[in-house]
């Protein structure tokens, strides 16, 4: 097997992120194994987002099955072809809807953590605006043949920046958002901070009363947890037209709307959910993709799960003729991420080996025979019939690699067949995810 060609920046981002139980950031394309079809599937969206449709996915699975994985995945690529991103797990403090602005602190995550290929660690709505305005400038200096300075010039650039928000301007809030965009066109051009600043403020959902945003820039509006959605839409648009090729939000721990103990909160985020889900399917949205990551009980559980309403049950239970054959029909709102075959798991192993080798700088010595002993020890130890995840599985092994590094005189076979070696375990309950695997030396 040819050594990968990973920088040790990349090796060591994702050595810590594994290794702690955490989906890296980068160099996620090194270690996917598996999601082919999946991913496939995902991708075929992006394409479908870039002609001006939209897209909504759910991607369930039990715990370390590899939903965040997989949101990682789709969020890279998705960025490298020049979609604007936007993640953001859900908690108990940031849902869809709320007595206590729940929705429009999932909104404000969001927007922070707006990302583009230029700025992918999020923070990307300044580099959006303003690489926007520099591509307008240039584009009049060129066509009209003069300089930023010379008179007009400033009143070219804004009737090519009106061109853009008279697209938006019909859609709900729309002329709101699009005056909002002129103020920070303004600023920018008389810099301004204070305008600057507030334009800021009211796109990343900021204002606490419209009697705040009127003073400050005009408008008689704000976001708020009613109406965040309708400026995601509205950002899909705007960003679609000023040059990206659409809006890809990613939300994650869906699970957290199945937890919420109150069955008229829940039913609210539902119904939320529903609302969003309609749009996207019924092309009321353009250039916008929605991939929410959720466990298996999120969606069927008939008592509190999505399964409980009628409406999502329709939508989303699968093909009597899909369950009937056996196999997974891929294009359907819900992908499953079913457990790793043993092959796609030795797989993975191979390539955790290659990469914690590169990062230390140390020839690897386990062999394939070896790996093979490790997942079957692990089964072994759990039960036949637990079904191995992704997640319980690569934390274990990192810590395996980890021991064996440092203290060269332990045996490899004597360490996971020791009775002190406890493989990680996914509990039963909703809110774990397990408790890391123990070794003794």
């Amino acid at each position: 097997m040819t050594k990968p060609k990973i920088s040790k920046k990349v090796s060591t981002a994702l050595i810590n992120s594994l290794g702690a139980g955490v989906v890296p950031r980068i160099g996620i394309e090194h270690i996917a194994v598996g999601r082919e079809k999946e991913l496939n599937s995902l991708l075929n969206n992006l394409n479908d987002i870039a002609e001006g449709v939209a897209a909504f996915r759910f991607i369930i699975g039990n715990y370390g099955s590899g939903k965040s994985f997989m949101l990682q995945m789709i969020r890279n690529r998705a960025m490298e072809q020049g979609f604007v991103v936007a993640d953001a797990d859900l908690s108990s403090g940031r849902k869809l809807a709320g007595s206590n602005n729940e929705g429009l602190a999932t909104y404000r995550e969001l927007m922070s953590r707006l990302a583009t290929k230029t700025r992918p660690d999020g923070g990307a709505l300044i580099s959006i605006l303003e690489g926007w305005i520099n591509k307008i400038q240039q584009e009049v200096a060129k066509e009209q043949g003069i300089n930023p300075n010379d008179e007009g010039f400033d009143e070219q650039v804004e009737a090519k920046i009106r061109e853009v928000v008279h697209y938006i301007e019909d859609l709900v809030h729309g002329f709101d958002f699009g005056s909002v965009i002129i103020a920070y066109w303004r600023s920018y051009r008389l810099d301004d901070d204070e305008l600057k600043n507030a334009s800021l403020r009211w796109l990343r959902g900021e204002f606490n009363t419209k009697t705040e945003a009127k003073a400050a820039l005009g408008v008689r509006v704000i976001i708020d947890d009613d109406s965040w959605f309708d400026y995601i839409k509205l950002l899909a648009k705007f960003v679609a037209e000023i040059g990206y090729k659409g809006m890809l939000i990613l939300v994650d721990e869906a699970v957290n709307l199945y937890q919420i103990s109150t069955t008229v909160t829940r039913e609210k985020n539902y119904n939320r959910l529903l609302s969003m889900f309609n749009d996207t399917m019924q092309c009321k949205a353009e250039n916008l993709g929605i991939f929410i990551g959720g466990t298996t009980k999120f969606l069927e559980d008939p008592n509190r799960g999505l399964f409980a309403d009628q409406a999502w049950r329709r939508r989303t239970k699968e093909s009597r003729f899909s369950t009937q054959v056996g196999v997974q029909e891929y294009m359907s709102p819900v992908i499953r991420l079913n457990p790793l075959t043993e092959t796609e798991i030795l797989s993975l192993l191979q390539r955790l080996t290659e990469i914690h080798a590169l990062n230390f700088g140390y020839e690897k010595t386990l062999t394939n025979r070896e790996l093979k002993e490790f997942v079957q020890e692990i089964i072994s130890r759990l039960g036949a019939e637990a079904l191995l995840t992704p997640g319980e599985i690569i934390r274990d092994f990192i810590s395996v690699l980890h021991l064996l590094h440092q203290n060269q005189e332990i045996n490899f076979s004597e360490l996971i067949h020791g009775s002190n070696f406890k493989p990680t375990t996914v509990g039963n309950s909703e809110n774990t995810d397990g408790d890391a695997a123990e070794f003794s030396l």
